[in-house]
């Protein structure tokens, strides 16, 4: 059996896919679960998606309790180029995902890590996986040699605030001087620092019956509509026969400390 990453919660331990390609397919499952049926269709994503085994499988990883033979979660990011600054992020976790690929062709050097989805099975949210989950992607970050790690976060409690702009949202904090929103909450406790809201992170296109089917909603005219578990509205064009989302995120990033298995 290939040793474990680092994964601080009794019980269970993490592998990379390519350390682990048997639990790869049963981690892929989880996607049904966590995800909202829309969340699956980006334009962008849903072309690269399927190339992250064979390219960029010591970037993915998953966690499994052992015992109960049962992967719990699943933990996706990609090497990618960033020069430390604002002005250098991607133009949202699409652009991410795209540079990743462009610069693994052109036989570049990665300079920092994008997480791009971490996936906890719904039965096992809420008993403290989040935070682990984050210090396993930045540490395999950090044993690749790179320097940060960048996060397009999703923040989850945006969908029951749709019509408010990713930016003021992204603004809102408790009075403890944490964020608003939950995720982004995971994030700071690990010292995550906000960098920028993204309004136009991920594309999401389709036919009109599509985003029907997606949804669960009619769309009888053309217009701007709230949908159930999207941060944003998404724009209908029945003339066109076609549906735009773009998601929000807020870009947030984590500085890494390399470690001896830096390569």
């Amino acid at each position: 059996m290939q040793r474990p990453l680092a994964f601080h919660v009794a019980g269970l331990a993490a592998y990379t896919w390519s350390e682990r390609p048997d639990l790869v397919e049963p981690a892929e499952a989880l996607e049904s679960e966590v995800w909202p049926e829309y969340n699956r269709h980006g334009d962008v994503m849903g072309a690269h998606w399927g190339r992250l085994r064979e390219a960029f499988s010591d970037f993915q990883f998953v966690v499994a309790d052992e015992a109960a033979d049962e992967v719990v979660a699943e933990g996706h990011s990609i090497p990618c180029a960033w020069d430390g600054t604002i002005e250098g992020l991607p133009a949202g976790i699409d652009g991410a995902v795209e540079g990743a690929f462009r610069l693994l062709g052109e036989g570049e050097r990665p300079t920092a890590l994008c997480a791009l989805a971490i996936e906890i099975r719904p039965s096992r949210q809420g008993v403290g996986l989040s935070s682990p989950m984050v210090q396993t992607m930045a540490a395999l970050g950090a044993a690749h040699g790179l320097a940060n790690l960048i996060a397009p976060v999703r923040p989850s409690r945006k969908e029951l605030y749709p019509l408010t702009p990713i930016e003021p949202y992204a603004r809102w904090m408790r009075p403890d001087g944490l964020p608003f929103d939950p995720w982004m909450r995971v994030h700071a406790r690990l010292g995550g620092e906000v960098l920028l809201p993204e309004p136009r992170s991920l594309r999401i296109t389709g036919a009109v019956a599509e985003w029907e089917g997606w949804t669960g909603l009619a769309f009888p005219e053309g217009g701007q509509y709230v949908f159930p578990r999207g941060l944003a509205p998404v724009w209908i064009d029945r003339e066109a026969d076609r549906g735009t989302y773009f998601e929000p995120n807020v870009w947030m990033r984590h500085r890494l400390r390399s470690t001896d298995q830096a390569g």
